[in-house]
């Protein structure tokens, strides 16, 4: 039987980037885990990703969930480390939303 654990791994995602598409696709996160490893596999899915990552981001902010702000601002620096070619052109958390 696979666990949890065993998925995210497989996933080529860390955790807290499974929790993100999760929190994003409002779904289980054995679910995320497979989704998120789909679109890793896919041309434009590492985007995708960091653009779930930055919804969840303004989401937060607008509920002034500022803690969680800051670990999914820490998620999406972790991610973009890890896949370089997901960085946007135009920074959208620099601009006024």
């Amino acid at each position: 039987m696979l666990t949890l654990e065993d998925c995210i791994a497989f996933s080529d995602l860390t955790e807290e980037e499974v929790l993100a598409i999760a929190e994003h696709e409002r779904m289980p996160e054995i679910a995320a885990a497979a989704y998120g490893e789909y679109l890793l596999n896919n041309k434009d899915g590492t985007r995708q990703i960091c653009r779930m990552i930055i919804d969840d981001i303004r989401a937060a902010q607008r509920r002034t969930d500022r803690s969680h702000v800051q670990n999914l601002l820490h998620v999406l620096h972790h991610f973009l480390k890890s896949h370089p070619e997901a960085v946007p052109d135009v920074h959208p958390w620099s601009r006024v939303f």
